[in-house]
């Protein structure tokens, strides 16, 4: 197809999807897709170290209708600044821009005023059986046959892109494999996995008596009495039923740029302002709609609990969750207003995603210390009513009778696990059954579900560690 079709294409869909969604959510198209591009390279360039035009082929092969944009934008990463600037036919343009011991953020133009956040300083190294220098060899041929499957793709599409596997049965690492160009120490994006590390922050702050589950959640924008969204508590933000018109965050493709909650993501600077000013679709507590805005502003709670800055949360996430489960390898992003991008910007290494993993494994304790309150991992696993994909409270789950967990558990996954989950298939699941936490990285198509292979890897781990 020539460049004058391609321009006619893109002008068409974006003609379509106004008249089908309205101009004012197809004006944000552009933005919208420039700003995930222009994120997602400049947290794996500079904070990863992967190659930009493999991220870009990547990201782009995993979702369906990207290069309906990507074709037509013009993408400059410069090395030296260490930024990323998408255009897109002079109609979006966004500015990513790395942060030492901030990784990405997008520019709306306060490039030039961020604050210099000092390093943090780290805890104590994490033990040698958990952190070995080099790649856990798999401890039995049974694994390792598992972890070739993993990373075998089909002959034909949709590929699996497996970038890293790290598995501990009992806390012990016993199988880890990486992709040519990942390493035991890259931070990897987690996307939407990131949402359980903040439900884990939520959780820490609950414990120490710094926000409540059940009352309502103490945003100033829903203050007064007389707001109907004052009825909204942490636990709603955390099952996503709050009920706050954002659209939806379960998809990965051209379309899923017409959502509302996506002009938060990569237009709005202020990203939690502009959750929290959105008005109610659905009454609290009645309706489960996932979208990113639960957690944002869940993410701005934080903020506010622990001291209001950027550095504030960043020596509170070290102090009381990062350092003690030893994850080395972690960046946490924000936004433009200082609040972390609690919904997706997390990197961190497969093996200290898994840290995250064997906490709850460990019930929240870690070192015989108590991260979590008592009855938190039984709290975040237990099935929110009407989630047809298995929602728990920040984390997915095979409890309960709906859809995705049916789906799941007829497909090998046992009933008890529940996990982190983040778009293009990123995973840490937890089995308490079975003592086992596999983490799972890489970059997959979102459907169909069996296209990264984390069912089969499951049921083979699962297989080849049963009776050890």
């Amino acid at each position: 197809m020539t460049r004058r079709r391609l321009l006619l294409v893109f002008v068409s869909t974006v003609a379509l999807t106004a008249l089908a969604m309205g101009a004012a959510r197809a004006r944000d198209v552009p933005q919208v897709a420039t700003g995930f591009i222009a994120s997602v390279l400049c947290s794996e360039t500079f904070v990863s170290g992967l190659n930009p035009d493999r991220v870009l082929a990547e990201t782009q092969a995993a979702m369906p209708g990207a290069g309906l944009l990507t074709w037509a934008m013009d993408i400059r990463v410069d090395h030296a600044g260490r930024d990323v600037t998408v255009t897109l036919f002079g109609l979006g343009r966004s500015h990513a821009v790395y942060r030492d011991g901030l990784g990405c953020h997008l520019d709306h133009g306060e490039a030039e005023g961020w604050p210099a956040i000092r390093p943090v300083a780290r805890g104590p190294a994490p033990p040698p059986d958990i952190a070995p220098p080099r790649p856990v060899t798999p401890a039995t041929a049974a694994l390792a046959a598992a972890l070739d499957r993993a990373f075998s793709e089909p002959e034909a599409p949709p590929f699996r892109r497996t970038h890293a596997v790290v598995v501990l049965k009992d806390g012990k690492p016993i199988a880890e494999r990486y992709a040519p160009g990942f390493t035991p120490e890259t931070p990897l994006l987690g996307f939407s996995a990131t949402k359980s590390m903040t439900a884990t922050l939520v959780g820490i702050l609950v414990r120490q008596g710094k926000l409540a589950l059940h009352a309502p959640a103490p945003v100033a924008a829903w203050g007064s009495e007389g707001d109907p969204r004052h009825a909204i508590t942490v636990d709603h933000l955390l099952r996503h039923t709050a009920g706050i018109a954002l659209g939806n965050s379960l998809q990965a493709s051209l379309l899923s740029a017409l959502e509302p909650v996506n002009r938060m993501k990569f237009v709005e600077p202020d990203r939690a302002a502009f959750a929290e000013s959105m008005p109610l679709e659905t009454v609290p507590g009645a309706v489960s709609n996932y979208h990113d805005g639960n957690t944002v502003i869940l993410s701005h709670l934080i903020r506010d609990a622990v001291g209001g800055s950027a550095a504030d949360v960043l020596r509170f996430a070290h102090r009381e969750l990062f350092d003690p489960l030893g994850m080395r390898n972690v960046t946490l992003e924000f936004d433009a207003a200082g609040t972390p991008e609690g919904s997706s910007q997390m990197l961190a290494s497969a093996r200290d995603w898994a840290r995250l993993g064997q906490l709850y494994l460990d019930d929240g304790v870690v070192g015989g210390r108590r991260i979590l309150p008592e009855g938190w991992v039984k709290y975040v696993a237990t099935p929110t009513p009407g989630a047809f994909v298995g929602l728990g409270a920040g984390f997915w789950t095979n409890r309960g009778d709906s859809f995705g967990a049916t789906y799941r558990v007829s497909h090998g996954w046992p009933r008890d696990a529940f996990f982190a989950k983040g778009s293009l298939g990123q995973y840490v699941i937890v089995i308490p059954s079975e003592r086992l936490v596999i983490a799972r990285f890489g970059r997959t198509l979102n459907w169909p579900p069996e296209a990264d292979g984390v069912a089969q890897l499951v049921s083979d781990v699962i297989a080849a560690t049963r009776g050890e």
